[in-house]
């Protein structure tokens, strides 16, 4: 991600009203997700797939991957990860933030575990607490293999 000590320039998604933040050296780009294809037998956190300009991409529901219930998403949040695309699918998507490194926090040992499974730090902002999602984690999270990512 980023060194100690630099800020970093993050999306905002928004699960269940909670606010999240994919690092937008992951991110290329937001759209309104069409029609998603279910893949049998596929972990909880895999949607399915959908057609991303014409390029078929593994759909992962970010309520899904946190453990909370799962809606039709709204937003999706194209991740690049090891070269390939993802659709990170989630109710809202707000603005790209810059989290200071100063305003950053260690993961209470309340979290959920879900949460924490895939988070790689809490910052504050403005608007409250934002917690930061690590693309490696949530990768491993939605697909099952949590505990390889550990």
């Amino acid at each position: 991600m980023t060194a100690a000590g630099e800020d970093m320039l993050a999306l905002i998604l928004i699960a269940d009203g909670h606010r999240f933040a994919l690092p937008v050296a992951a991110a290329r780009d937001l759209f309104r997700p069409g029609p998603v294809s279910p893949v049998p037998l596929a972990p909880r956190g895999i949607a399915g797939v959908l057609n991303l300009r014409g390029r078929i991409v593994t759909a992962i529901c970010l309520r899904a991957s946190l453990g909370l219930p799962v809606i039709p998403a709204e937003i999706a949040a194209v991740l690049e990860n090891e070269g390939e695309r993802y659709a990170i699918l989630a109710d809202a998507a707000g603005d790209v933030v810059r989290l200071h490194s100063g305003d950053a926090q260690s993961l209470p040992p309340a979290m959920s575990a879900p949460v924490a499974a895939v988070a790689s730090g809490l910052y504050r902002d403005g608007e409250g607490l934002v917690t930061l999602l690590d693309p490696d984690r949530l990768l491993a999270a939605a697909s099952g293999q949590a505990d390889a990512a550990a």
